[in-house]
């Protein structure tokens, strides 16, 4: 069976859209879909005089909530395999676990209830410092036109970022298009130095060029643009982002202690305009 999507629920409106994201893309990559609400209030967690039958309640709405989206996606969808859990866990464990052997995960940008930390800044960021699977964030109504952004780091081996975003790129028929940006360039030309820009920014261009070769070999029909902008990266992927149907960029930088969420991709998570594609190292 391949790997399925898994996506996050809550019932608030933001996992909703992560759940249509999901189900698209799973219907589009033809894999099965994989639908998880957690409930952290079960009884061994439960305050000792809370009444037993506050936490059966909660799992009578767990259950009806996914057996209520699973009948959705799939009058939706009819021909799209879809499986649910209900999970006694704390949420980032409960996503954790679930997607562990997974395609990719979906969270929406916020949530409430069994998700009630899903906002940006707790589960998602979380989920998206320390992702074992491409994590997607999706953030307001995700469009079904426009290009996929891709940003990478030519100081990082950015095979990953490029295969999940040519890939998703061929699958729908989108433009592709990789930005490097790069903040120093455009500091030292307003400090005054004196810097051959234009030569820079060749040399740019055929290093990233020369990075999307065998990509560009694997997925001939993608259309590809090249763009190098001379400023912050998290100012130049959230610009890009407006035309975009989806962002995708690396998940994080490695610290001593341990993986954290690298500075460019907490900021664009925040200030992307689409969905947002966290892409683990390899």
């Amino acid at each position: 069976m391949p790997e399925p999507i898994v996506v996050g629920i809550d019932g608030s409106e933001e996992s909703d859209r992560a759940l249509q994201w999901a189900a698209a893309d799973a219907v589009l990559r033809e894999r099965p879909l994989h639908i998880v609400h957690a409930l952290e209030s079960w009884p061994y967690k439960a305050p000792l005089f809370m009444p037993a039958e506050s936490t059966e309640r909660m799992t009578r709405v767990g259950h009806r909530l996914l057996s209520a989206t699973r009948e959705r996606v799939q009058e939706r969808w009819p021909a799209l395999e879809v499986t649910t859990a209900l999970v006694a866990e704390e949420t980032p464990r409960a996503l954790h676990a679930q997607s562990d052997k997974a395609f990719e995960l979906v969270l929406g940008s916020r949530g409430r209830g069994g998700f009630a930390s899903m906002f940006l800044g707790s589960t998602s960021l979380r989920m998206a410092a320390r992702p074992t699977v491409p994590v997607v964030i999706v953030h307001g109504d995700a469009a079904d036109r426009g290009e996929i952004v891709v940003g990478i780091d030519l100081l990082r081996d950015a095979g990953a970022v490029l295969d999940y975003a040519f890939g998703t790129a061929a699958l729908r028929g989108a433009r592709l298009r990789v930005v490097h940006a790069w903040q120093t360039l455009g500091t030292l030309i307003e400090a005054g130095y004196a810097i051959d820009a234009e030569q820079i920014e060749l040399d740019l261009r055929a290093e990233v060029i020369r990075t999307c070769r065998p990509l560009r070999a694997r997925y001939p029909r993608v259309d590809v643009v090249d763009e190098i902008i001379l400023e912050h990266p998290v100012t130049a992927l959230a610009n890009a982002s407006r035309n975009a149907r989806l962002l995708v960029v690396g998940a994080h930088q490695h610290r001593w202690t341990a993986p954290q969420l690298g500075s460019i991709a907490h900021g664009v998570i925040h200030h992307a305009r689409c969905p947002v594609a966290i892409i683990p190292s390899t």
